[in-house]
């Protein structure tokens, strides 16, 4: 049960020095307006729409080289919203304002193997000669460059490079296969490609050098090359030279990078931020939601093709160490890297904590004494799971964070002016206008309904590529609900404890008309012993009623027995109405590359369509799993 007394509250040291307290301060000074707390300042930041961007913006000390004649002209739809009109300022000159000369920017690791200090100097360096060789290449203004690289400072520095240039950026990491790459970079028609020559993953070396011929072979603007062999041998490691980027201003609204959905179940949408709604995003979700300050240690698991790199690039702007880790997961490695780099933020996606603690991880408060910040993100954490994490670490902030590619970075997240609990997400952060709606629009306190943005943000894309009359961005976020981004999310608000994610909208259980956030079921068999994975999807074939389906991986030989446990966990830690209809065994639950479920494409199998029309296998981390589903989608009837 999710506990009633707050999991964790911060010293009061803490929030006089917190960088939150610092804002609200400075807002009440310049707006000459009162805010008691925390609802107040987000209550203004939704409703002053042009008053809080710009104060956000000369808090975080936004250099425009060229000023900007107003700060946001509303619209409707929110995509043809203008922000900061005329204002131009560049992403990579903010990081270089943070160049601290002999100082370290990375820490890298790769497997197993030690730990790399790269200094700003170093950094820098690499990233001007990167630069140089792109302008040989005829990279200007406008252009796109495409990497297919791992997480690795040749990336970073590759990324600062095309940035400084005023070019526009867009990345896979090199587990994404040959059609799901040229997929996303033929809409972009690139005129550089990126990659490394070779990656590592569990202990084996794979060589890329097939694919990546392969690609650009099938990419018809036939980019040039530029390859890096991953081993650093032509950084200057040393160097104690202090280089300038040079990067040129573009303007707010100019595109800085092009991520994509996941492809799961259709063409990839090539979603496009612009450079200052990026800016602006990023230093406000970790500075003042994460307490990233200058000097800190920050780190994120992620590969180079999920949004969590791009955000993760924004503690640069923070003047903070990046740490990178590059390789598969690995419980005790991470915890390990953690602990000998002494870092402060640490972050992963929802089911690494939920294996640490399966597993029961040895985690010692005393041998993590800098940690400031645990955070969570890719789908819900569960309460147990906060619970778990802060008797481990009673001092350490858990953040969980809920937004995701659509604006690459979070609407749902961390506040340390206020109390945290088990299973919750603190706060809507300012700016994010969140609501929970029911299927006529009314907001919702309480109860379960669709998370909806009621004002436009800076961090919405700018607009889709290839998409030119906005149709399919259009019937993406705003054909559901008329004058409101609607994000696909099932939320829970409540008044005291903050916000709760229940699942996809596009996946959500409908038993007898109630509908349950597959959320709910995934914590529950948590406490299942023997169960290591689940899918659960409702799903009904032509003239059949909808059934409830669960998909289970078992540590050993499962029987009906193991059913009985699935069931009386179920019923224990949800409701009778969450047990499920059917309950069927499986090797492995399929996943997409960046870690999520895939639950959508899951249920079009059962429901009869054909499997190679709603999931890319090349977008998935085990495309060898869905073989299990196929062959029960044959025999599924009630």
């Amino acid at each position: 049960m999710v506990q009633e007394q707050p999991l964790w509250t911060a010293s009061k040291e803490a929030i006089e020095k917190s960088q939150l307290l610092a804002f609200l301060s400075y807002a009440e000074k310049q707006n000459k307006q009162s805010f008691p707390d925390y609802s107040a300042l987000h209550q203004w930041s939704i409703k002053e729409l042009g008053a809080f961007w710009e104060t956000l913006a000369k808090f975080l000390h936004i250099d425009f080289t060229s000023e900007y004649t107003s700060t946001v002209n509303l619209q409707q739809p929110f995509y043809k919203c203008e922000w900061f009109v005329g204002g131009e300022l560049s992403y990579a000159r903010h990081i270089e304002k943070q160049f601290k000369s002999n100082e370290t920017a990375i820490l890298y690791r790769c497997e197993n193997k030690k730990t790399i200090s790269i200094t700003w100097n170093t950094l820098f360096k690499q990233a001007t000669q990167i630069k140089e060789k792109l302008k040989r290449d005829g990279i200007t203004k406008g252009d796109v460059v495409v990497g297919y690289l791992r997480n690795h400072p040749d990336t970073i520095a590759a990324f600062l490079a095309t940035n400084a240039l005023g070019a526009i950026w867009s990345c896979c990491s090199p587990d994404f296969g040959v059609e799901s790459v040229v997929q996303r970079f033929e809409q972009l028609q690139p005129k550089v490609f990126l990659a490394h020559e070779c990656y590592e993953y569990k202990g084996k070396n794979y060589q890329q050098n097939d694919k990546i011929e392969q690609i650009c072979q099938k990419i018809t603007s036939q980019p040039r090359q530029l390859l890096f062999d991953g081993t650093l041998s032509d950084w200057d490691l040393k160097t104690k030279e202090k280089i300038s980027l040079s990067a040129i201003p573009v303007a707010f609204d100019h595109p800085i990078w092009v991520l994509f959905s996941s492809g799961t179940t259709g063409k990839p949408k090539a979603i496009t931020h612009s450079t200052g709604g990026m800016l602006l995003e990023q230093m406000k979700a970790l500075k003042l939601h994460q307490e990233v300050k200058a000097g800190e240690r920050f780190f994120w698991n992620t590969t180079t093709g999920w949004m969590m790199w791009n955000y993760s690039l924004g503690a640069l702007l923070c003047g903070t160490t990046v740490a990178i880790y590059d390789g598969a997961v690995d419980l005790e490695e991470h915890w390990r890297f953690a602990r000998e780099e002494k870092l402060n933020h640490f972050g992963h996606g929802a089911p690494f904590y939920e294996n640490a603690m399966q597993s029961n991880v040895d985690i010692k408060k005393e041998d993590y004494p800098e940690l400031k910040t645990i955070g969570s993100t890719g789908s819900p954490l569960a309460a147990s799971c906060f619970e778990w994490i802060q008797k481990q670490l009673p001092e350490t902030h858990i953040i969980s964070l809920s937004g995701g590619t659509d604006v690459c970075s979070a609407f749902l997240g961390g506040n340390i002016l206020l109390p945290s609990y088990a299973g919750y997400l603190q706060c809507a952060m300012l700016g994010a206008a969140v609501q929970a709606v029911n299927s006529e629009g009314r907001v919702l306190e309480r109860e379960v309904g669709e998370l909806v943005l009621a004002q436009p943000m800076p961090c919405m894309p700018i607009y889709f590529w290839k998409d030119p009359s906005n149709q399919r961005y259009h019937k993406t976020y705003f054909s559901q609900f008329e004058g409101v981004w609607t994000h696909g999310d099932w939320l829970e608000n409540h008044p005291q404890k903050g916000y709760k994610i229940h699942g996809r909208a596009d996946t959500t259980l409908n038993r007898n008309g109630i509908r349950i956030g597959t959320a709910e079921i995934y914590n529950a068999l948590i406490f299942c012993e023997g169960i290591l994975d689940v899918l659960v999807i409702d799903a009904a074939k032509p003239n059949m009623k909808s059934q409830l389906l669960l998909f289970a991986v078992a540590e050993a030989r499962p029987d009906e027995k193991t059913k009985k446990q699935i069931r009386t966990c179920i019923r224990t830690h949800c409701s009778p109405r969450h047990l499920p209809d059917k309950i069927y065994w499986v090797k492995e639950i399929p996943y997409t590359i960046s870690g999520k479920k895939m639950e959508l494409p899951v249920k079009k199998i059962m429901e009869s369509e054909n499997p190679s029309d709603v999931a890319s296998i090349d977008s998935m981390k085990n495309p060898w799993a869905l073989a299990d589903f196929i062959h029960i989608s044959h025999n599924f009837k009630e």
